[in-house]
């Protein structure tokens, strides 16, 4: 009872900060991971490589797949209920409260100065996949050798698809679940 108790709790304040979506409850998921040792950095990646590739919202996703590891089925709800909670108590405030405060120009620029938090919150998030994704420090630690530190089957398979992306006008336009099942076929193939 006591660890659902704590996974509500530990996703209820996560959602109270997710501000800006999913990846923006990133830093506070990498702190719960060091806090309670539910579960690693590269499960953290993990979970971030399927919720980026499943329906749903990242957040959403990430909360019921630790619910599930550390609580099974309850605890997957439970945990899911944690983190969106904050949000539909918050959106329920501010629908009653809409019509009142539309016009005001302090609410107007309280959510103008939430953008940039939520911005820097994201590329925080993005900075650290990033880093689990093509960084091998512990490699880099073991041989000392300077070429050990970047997983170089990551960085080209990144490079091939921001070429893909953005150079290549036959594949420019595809639809981005091409180049997620393509990067997955890679990865069980290469990697």
């Amino acid at each position: 009872m006591i660890l659902y108790l704590r996974l509500f709790w530990e996703f209820f304040k996560t959602g109270l900060f997710a501000v800006g979506g999913g990846l923006a409850t990133l830093p506070f998921i990498y702190d719960m991971s060091d806090r309670t040792g539910w579960f690693t950095y590269q499960q953290i990646a993990d979970m971030i490589a399927v919720s980026e590739s499943t329906p749903g919202p990242i957040g959403v996703n990430t909360a019921t797949y630790v619910g599930y590891i550390t609580g099974g089925l309850p605890g997957s709800i439970i945990a899911t209920l944690g983190l969106v909670t904050p949000a539909v108590i918050i959106i329920l405030i501010i629908a009653s409260c809409l019509k009142k405060f539309r016009e005001n120009r302090f609410v107007d620029h309280a959510f103008y100065g939430l953008r940039p938090a939520s911005a820097g919150l994201i590329a925080a998030a993005g900075f650290s996949v990033v880093i689990l994704a093509l960084v091998r420090e512990d490699a880099f630690k073991t041989s000392g050798n300077i070429l050990d530190l970047f997983s170089w089957k990551g960085l080209a398979l990144a490079a091939v698809i921001w070429v893909l992306t953005n150079l290549v006008k036959k594949t420019k336009d595809l639809h981005p679940i091409v180049f997620i099942a393509a990067s997955a076929v890679v990865g069980i193939l290469v990697f």
